[in-house]
């Protein structure tokens, strides 16, 4: 389903050095990673959000960077992003927040009792009543509803894939661990392929099909959980023993 071939992308330094992965379709993958390891960037390539310095990324077989002139267009409309801090627009309520997740021209010839309908039904998928919350702004929400409404707009025009940037940045363990389980569940439920940028990485463990890990701007492993937790590389063993001691102490806080 998402295939990224030789991926470069650098910012003054060198972020990503010739990046290959491929997400199977229907899987759920974490990409795991320390701060500052190109993570995100890889992510943002996918949907043309960063365009890489060079390689290319297919979605479903489609080139994003080497396709047809409408293949970002038709990429995007294949493709749910939940950002990292939920991004909602401080402006604008719940209602026309998560509506901006349907695309522009069905939006544009939708019937407003259609479009409420879907921005209802999404918001009930995320466990969150449509009632109370349709009309607040985001500041009038706590971090988890935010997180709960930006999955809400990234579910709402029912895409094949769905991309997750760091779901659970800024949550405490209990609302982290409700995030996770409803990211298994959506990605169950709605039948889409799910590619998850984490740094909690027992949760990613716990909920992937995949995982895979960037080092020093390229693919440093990529396998199953358990390969993860197994794995000899002496980085990989140092990441996965500092997430178990942090992963201990969030145990012993609640």
């Amino acid at each position: 389903m998402i295939e990224y071939r030789n991926i470069h992308k650098s910012f003054d330094i060198p972020v990503l050095t010739g990046v290959n992965m491929t997400v199977e379709t229907g899987e759920m993958f974490a990409l795991f990673g320390p701060s500052g390891t190109g993570k995100s960037v890889l992510l943002k390539t996918t949907i043309g959000l960063i365009v890489p310095d060079q390689g290319d990324v297919e979605i479903d077989g489609l080139s994003v960077y080497r396709g047809p002139s409408d293949a970002l267009e038709r990429v995007r409309r294949k493709v749910g992003y939940v950002f990292q801090h939920a991004a909602l627009f401080d402006s604008l309520n719940v209602f026309e927040n998560v509506s901006m997740g349907i695309p522009e021209e069905d939006l544009a010839r939708m019937p407003r009792a259609d479009v409420v309908r879907k921005v209802w039904e999404a918001l009930e998928i995320v466990n969150l009543e449509p009632r109370e919350i349709l009309a607040k702004l985001p500041s009038e929400l706590s971090g988890g509803m935010k997180k709960r409404v930006g999955i809400a707009r990234a579910i709402v025009g029912r895409p094949e894939i769905l991309l997750w940037d760091e779901p659970t940045t800024g949550l405490d363990p209990v609302n982290t661990a409700a995030v996770e389980r409803l990211i298994k569940r959506l990605s169950r439920e709605l039948e889409v392929t799910s590619l998850v940028v984490t740094h909690d990485v027992e949760g990613g463990l716990l909920m992937c099909d995949r995982v895979a890990m960037l080092h020093s701007g390229t693919l440093l492993f990529c396998g199953t959980p358990q390969e993860f937790r197994d794995s000899p590389d002496t980085v990989v063993r140092a990441f996965v023993d500092r997430a178990a001691a942090e992963a201990a102490l969030d145990m012993a806080s609640t």
